[in-house]
């Protein structure tokens, strides 16, 4: 069974790379970036992302913040919990939120260092907010690490966007579900949307690299093959060390290792694609693309993945 599964795979990466190769193009086809201020446009985005702001606290906090006892804002060092794939999780979030809040200023015609500066100051104040809240949680705190993290994406954007002009590097993430999250649901998650938000031990975040970026105009290089290093974890039952049991029950011994690993990805905003199709393409391009993957452990172990999601 386990063979047919990798044969699988296999046939579902080589198809979909087939269809990948018939249709590139330079540009995405959504949010294309106008030559001329659009200040309907940009009424637009203000008003619906102020609305999603003020939304998405107050419901954060109703919602989560609420239930749990209250405390003096404090702060909290969790550097060392879950081998840091939290950390890269806040990156990437800062990460995608700038660049998405960056295509809506262009899209609306705001000039280009003005829109940099608005996408990496949306995402830092967003995820702030996050912070705050936990900084008043009994049982959380304001995280400087985390709060480092996010600057790092913020600036990662920042940085590409007003030296290149574009996006060279991106941070992506991918996931799957893990048999970890049952010994611990209440940290990992007890069901499907809440096991691939918690459970650290399915994700992995991505430096995804466009290589023709870097090489010669006339390259023939494709412009839509990217390589990535990613990094991962397992094992993981608890935030810094598995518990021997939980509620009463024994937890068997798992082996926390970090993970390495090194695969090709799809810069998808290299491909063409029909307007009702521009939309998922856009969004795609935050995630890692399902590829063969070599993988180094921190136990000094190598494996080869068909297809790594």
């Amino acid at each position: 069974m386990g063979s047919k599964n990798r044969l699988l795979k296999l046939v579902f990466f080589f198809c979909f790379f087939t269809l990948l190769l018939q249709h590139v193009k330079a540009q995405p086809a959504f949010l294309p970036p106008s030559d001329v201020y659009r200040p309907e446009r940009l009424r637009k985005v203000v008003v619906g992302e102020t609305v999603l702001f003020v939304v998405t606290s107050v419901g954060l906090y109703y919602l989560w913040y609420k239930k749990f006892p209250k405390s003096r804002f404090h702060f909290i060092n969790d550097n060392r919990e879950w081998f840091g794939i939290d950390k890269m999780g806040h990156a990437t979030t800062a990460y995608s939120i700038a660049t998405m809040q960056h295509d809506l200023m262009r899209w609306s015609g705001v000039k280009s260092s003005t829109a940099i500066a608005t996408g990496a100051l949306t995402s830092l104040a967003y995820l702030s907010i996050i912070e705050v809240l936990d900084g008043f949680s009994r049982d959380w705190g304001f995280s400087k690490g985390d709060m480092l993290a996010n600057i790092s994406g913020a600036a990662l954007f920042a940085a590409q966007q007003h030296w290149w002009g574009e996006q060279r590097i991106n941070l992506r993430v991918s996931a799957s579900f893990t048999p970890f999250a049952k010994y611990n649901p209440k940290l990992l998650g007890n069901n499907w949307s809440s096991r691939l938000m918690k459970d650290y031990n399915g994700q992995t975040y991505w430096l995804s690299v466009s290589i023709r970026s870097f090489l010669p105009t006339d390259s023939k290089f494709p412009v839509w093959l990217n390589a990535a290093a990613g990094y991962g974890a397992d094992g993981m039952i608890g935030a810094r060390n598995n518990p021997d049991s939980i509620g009463g029950k024994k937890i068997p011994s798992f082996t926390r290792s970090r993970q390495f690993y090194l695969a090709p990805d799809v810069q998808f905003s290299r491909l063409e694609t029909s307007p009702a199709a521009s939309v998922p393409i856009y969004f795609l391009q935050y995630l890692k693309t399902p590829a063969p993957a070599v993988e180094v452990n921190s136990q000094g172990k190598i494996k080869l993945h068909v297809l790594q999601f």
